[in-house]
């Protein structure tokens, strides 16, 4: 075979790679104007080479981040270095629909993309090429492991009943709050409450009322709560409630008014009304406890000092 033709023949077979490679290939001019677009982009764009070429970019493709874009190009045009972007950065340069069945829970292409350097013969860039990566597949299945892992993890701190957090959750973000403050100082307050009588719910509407009525308590503690604070089921009918940067007059309001909602709220299991009221006790940081323990004592004391003097009603540490 003549050399012409060979030649000839390698244009055609690196013509027909390049237009159908699974990769978008995009090359572009100092002005960022189109000067090459491939199959890929053809494809997913829905537009011919003929009609983009000597285009601007940013004009045929107005959701293209510009700034973020232009920041990334001059870096390969002055520097002459290739550089890489990847989905987690940018989710996408080109904003492409998904059309693969697999991952059809992506409304969009996730790309990865190389900007590529391309030189005169002179050594000077005169030219960028773009190599799209399509990583859809990829992306997805990232995104699916995280939130599953997220779910978890929410489940492994989260009381399955209530859907507050577990004794062991909220108890380690008390050693930390205790921690900060010990070393920044601070004022805030550990709050414990428990359903009174609660025996006599099991007693009387079976295990499942008495599930409900935790439930209950639950729901009226969150709409009592701030965002800040941290409550959660420290075992039983019992609960606890961290009130970050609280001193004892906001303890004591937040007290009140949590005993008073659940007093004259009731709730129907099976046909049967089911009235409650809980015991509370709070105690207030103080630098006499040498650990978080001792913080959980002096609140739980305070708790029990209301369960013995008449119930349905609130303590605090300091009066005792």
């Amino acid at each position: 075979m003549p050399a012409a033709d060979f030649n000839m023949n390698e244009l055609h077979w690196l013509m027909d790679m390049f237009n159908t490679v699974d990769v978008g290939l995009v090359v572009l001019d100092r002005d960022y104007k189109v000067c090459i677009w491939n199959g890929f982009m053809e494809n997913h764009s829905g537009l011919l080479p003929s009609a983009v070429k000597d285009k601007d970019l940013f004009d045929l493709f107005p959701s293209i981040d510009e700034k973020w874009f232009r920041s990334k190009s001059e870096s390969v045009f002055i520097l002459n270095n290739r550089s890489f972007t990847i989905w987690e950065q940018q989710p996408y340069i080109f904003r492409f629909k998904n059309y693969r069945p697999i991952t059809g829970k992506a409304d969009h292409m996730y790309q990865n993309a190389t900007f590529i350097p391309l030189t005169t013969t002179t050594g000077e860039v005169s030219h960028i090429c773009i190599i799209i990566y399509d990583v859809t597949d990829e992306a997805v299945n990232k995104k699916e492991l995280e939130e599953a892992n997220s779910k978890l993890e929410q489940m492994s701190r989260t009381d399955a009943l209530t859907k507050l957090t577990n004794r062991g959750y909220w108890e380690e973000k008390l050693r930390k709050e205790y921690m900060r403050i010990v070393r920044s100082g601070g004022c805030s307050t550990l709050l414990m409450f428990d359903i009174d009588h609660f025996k006599k719910v099991n007693d009387e509407h079976g295990h499942r009322g008495g599930d409900e009525a935790l439930r209950h308590i639950a729901d009226l503690l969150r709409k009592t709560l701030r965002e800040t604070d941290l409550a959660g089921r420290y075992g039983g009918e019992e609960f606890a409630v961290t009130l970050l940067d609280t001193d004892h007059e906001g303890a004591h309001i937040f007290a009140e008014r949590l005993r008073t909602l659940i007093e004259n709220s009731s709730i129907y299991f099976d046909g049967k009304q089911i009235q409650l009221t809980v015991s509370i006790g709070f105690a207030c940081f103080d630098e006499k406890f040498d650990r978080y323990e001792k913080w959980v004592e002096a609140a739980d004391k305070a708790l029990y000092h209301s369960k013995e003097n008449g119930r349905n009603k609130v303590t605090a540490y300091t009066d005792l």
